[in-house]
């Protein structure tokens, strides 16, 4: 998992629980990432004891309140030493910047040294790297082809490193310069090619409980001289001023819109600001909103979550609309019309750079071709982008949008559809795991149609807005007739279509399942209808967890990641997307304010089960809490930021409702006088 991810936008640096640099990121958030999960360690020797980051040291990672700027606390008890840090990554230039305060704990004068190791394996692989010391910056170079890293060190007036090593690793039982270190010595060796490491030393000498300050650096560009031009700027400047101008831009960015929180307690938000800010280091500058960027997954199944899934994507630009982000997710929604394939579908994942990612859904099966695609994901951008209309009204954006993306992705969602049912056609679902006619799909489509019918309406197009409504309604009717069970009296999960050889007829899978909330969530049914309203209770019932964690399953009998069979009373692990879909249906059917803070609990409980320093996992252990798989995904911080922007919103439209009710009220008795 990573603890504290720190970025721009371009450059994304994340950190371990202990403190260690596990990935490095750029140009592009998300790719490549240039250390591919390896430990960058840090590390102390002192009067002639050495450690590592790790066990021994006590640890706090946070943030300084409403930054991207850390606060990290740590302590060895056993050297007496105390280091207090903040790492930033600059908002304008493409420099880590790590400031560490060095405080000796004792009252006798104490040598230490500071030691920072690289294990770089640049464009995601350590084949042909060059590590090396340049005397012209008194620091340490990795490169390989238009990619490099300088890293290098500042303390009291002093420019550059005191001791430097570069050398091999994993090749013929090397294991690297950071073995070097230990002794508080470094080899000087000025020069390795291939797969190759580094470490840095500082060397510092404290009175007695006495503090000394170092800077820490990372330059990265495409050339030599665009790394040297970025390390001079920060001796120029001073490496102060870079991070008080990163921590005063987000402060303000995070504060630029002044929200009423209505009855909302001051923790939740916090933890609402703090969520947007997480999901800013997740989101590429071109556009490309990430799932995840924690490489800790490869050992699962040797890829990662770094890639755009456009339904994780929309749904994290609608929580950006709501929170009066426009342009980031403008720029989302240009990156979908620039990869929108020509017959109108999108793929099911992109990298951030817009070629199409990997996937396991195959283009054949018995025999016959199909598309490999998960069509919720096509509907689900132009919903989005409807929604985003509705709120900034950027005529001339959509105008732009509207023959590349929103007509092309509707006329494709018009013609993919079930002869028999007039459904969408088969398609994976979002869970990626299943092919069928699903209902969380089907939600998706007619929203994405009413939207199309919506601009088409907007820019006069006649008989488009009649061919999109229509195609939308014959969904809807097709969702009562085909997805409803009269018996469960709730939706069902999927029909699929019996084999081809097999004229009509469908297997019902009837599995509870959490994405069930997307009928009320994309337009199709009111939120108080009576079927919504049963499936809905359906959910919480079955898929709520019965430990003393709790939290929503994604649907019964879960396998991913599974930590119990006992699956009468844990379903599957909570995820907290699925946590916060009930908190907003709790806001989509509140009528009174007091029913609204049915929600709040919900959010709390997401708050409750975040890391120290408030990233939100995939899913979590049902017994422990502890998270599982990867950290921070970008969706579960997406889907906080909607449900506190849905219930602001709705307290504020109950709040007008009640004022209103008491004028009429009013005015009726006035009258009655």
């Amino acid at each position: 998992m990573r603890e504290i991810p720190v970025g721009n936008g371009r450059l994304l640096v994340n950190f371990d629980a202990d403190y260690q640099i596990r990935d490095i990121y750029y140009p592009h958030v998300g790719l490549e990432n240039h250390s591919v999960g390896s430990p960058f360690r840090f590390g102390l020797w002192v009067d002639g004891d050495f450690s590592w980051m790790g066990d021994e040291w006590e640890k706090s990672l946070k943030y300084l309140p409403e930054t991207l700027v850390t606060d990290v606390r740590l302590v060895n008890r056993r050297l007496g030493i105390e280091l207090l840090c903040n790492d930033v990554v600059d908002i304008g230039r493409d420099l880590f910047i790590r400031q560490i305060r060095v405080l000796n704990q004792r009252d006798k004068l104490r040598e230490v040294r500071l030691f920072f190791h690289h294990d770089f394996r640049i464009m995601e692989n350590a084949v042909g790297d060059t590590a090396s010391y340049d005397p012209g910056t008194w620091s340490v170079i990795h490169y390989k082809g238009n990619r490099y890293f300088l890293v290098s060190a500042l303390r009291d007036g002093k420019r550059g490193v005191d001791q430097f090593a570069t050398g091999y690793k994993q090749f013929r039982n090397l294991e690297g310069t950071w073995k070097d270190a230990e002794d508080g010595v470094l080899s000087r060796s000025p020069i390795a090619q291939g797969s190759v490491d580094s470490t840095i030393g500082v060397n510092l000498v404290l009175d007695p409980h006495s503090e000394k300050v170092v800077y820490y650096i990372i330059a990265v560009g495409r050339d030599y001289a665009a790394v040297r031009e970025e390390y001079y700027y920060l001796l120029d400047r001073e490496p102060g001023y870079f991070i008080h101008r990163t921590e005063n831009y987000w402060r303000r960015w995070v504060n630029k819109t002044d929200f009423n929180f209505m009855n909302l307690p001051r923790p939740v938000v916090e933890f609402f600001k703090k969520s947007l800010l997480i999901l800013r280091t997740q989101i590429d500058e071109d556009g490309a909103i990430i799932a995840a960027n924690d490489t800790d997954i490869l050992q699962f199944g040797r890829d990662t979550y770094s890639y755009m899934w456009p339904r994780d994507g929309a749904l994290v630009a609608y929580g950006l609309g709501l929170s009066n982000n426009p342009d980031i997710a403008e720029r989302f929604f240009r990156f979908c019309s620039r990869v929108l394939m020509h017959i109108g579908y999108l793929f099911h994942k992109y990298n951030p750079d817009g070629s199409i990612g990997s996937s396991w859904h195959p283009w054949l099966i018995e025999g016959r071709k199909v598309l490999p695609i998960q069509e919720d994901e096509t509907g689900l951008v132009l919903w989005t982008l409807w929604e985003h209309f509705e709120r900034f009204r950027n005529i001339d954006f959509i105008r732009s949008l509207y023959r590349p993306l929103i007509t092309r992705a509707a006329d494709f969602m018009v013609r993919y559809r079930d002869s028999e049912t007039g459904l969408p056609d088969q398609s994976y679902d979002l869970w990626e795991e299943r092919r069928g006619i699903h209902t969380f799909t089907t939600s998706a489509v007619y929203g994405g149609l009413i939207a199309a019918a919506r601009f088409a309406e907007l820019f006069h197009d006649t008989s488009a807005c009649r061919e999109y409504t229509a195609a939308a309604r014959e969904i809807r009717s097709g969702m009562e007739r085909y997805l409803y069970s009269e018996e469960l009296g709730r939706f069902i999960r999927r029909i699929v279509p019996k084999g081809y050889d097999v004229k009509g007829g469908f297997e019902v899978d009837e599995t509870i399942d959490a994405s069930l909330y997307g009928i009320f969530r994309f337009g199709v049914f009111d939120p108080d209808d009576e079927r919504v309203v049963r499936t809905m209770k359906a959910i919480e019932d079955r898929l709520w967890v019965k430990s003393d964690v709790g939290g929503v399953a994604r649907y019964e009998d879960d396998y991913y990641h599974r930590v119990s069979d006992d699956t009468t009373n844990v379903p599957g692990n909570p995820w907290f997307i699925c946590t916060l879909w009930l908190a907003q249906y709790r806001i989509a059917v509140a009528r009174t304010v007091k029913e609204l803070k049915l929600a709040i609990p919900f959010m709390e409980w997401v708050m409750k089960y975040a890391t120290s320093s408030g990233v939100l996992a995939e899913q979590i252990n049902p017994y422990t809490g502890e998270p599982l798989s990867v950290s921070p995904l970008t969706w579960s911080h997406g889907e906080f930021v909607i449900t506190v922007m849905e219930f602001i919103e709705k307290t504020r439209s109950l709040t007008v409702s009640t004022v209103l009710d008491s004028y009429h009220l009013g005015a009726v008795r006035r009258r009655s006088l």
